[in-house]
């Protein structure tokens, strides 16, 4: 009976999945703060 070899551990892989994710995040973020700002300002003049 063979013996069950257990999966290569995905730690490189879920690192660069984190972030990737972080990124996103913190583009989405960064551009919603802009969009805002600008909303502000036109409201302002």
């Amino acid at each position: 009976m063979a013996t069950k070899r257990k999966p290569a551990p995905l730690q490189q892989k879920k690192e660069e999945v984190n972030r990737k994710a972080a990124l996103w995040i913190g583009g989405s973020l960064a551009l919603f703060v802009i969009v805002v700002s600008v909303f502000i300002v036109l409201a302002n003049v």
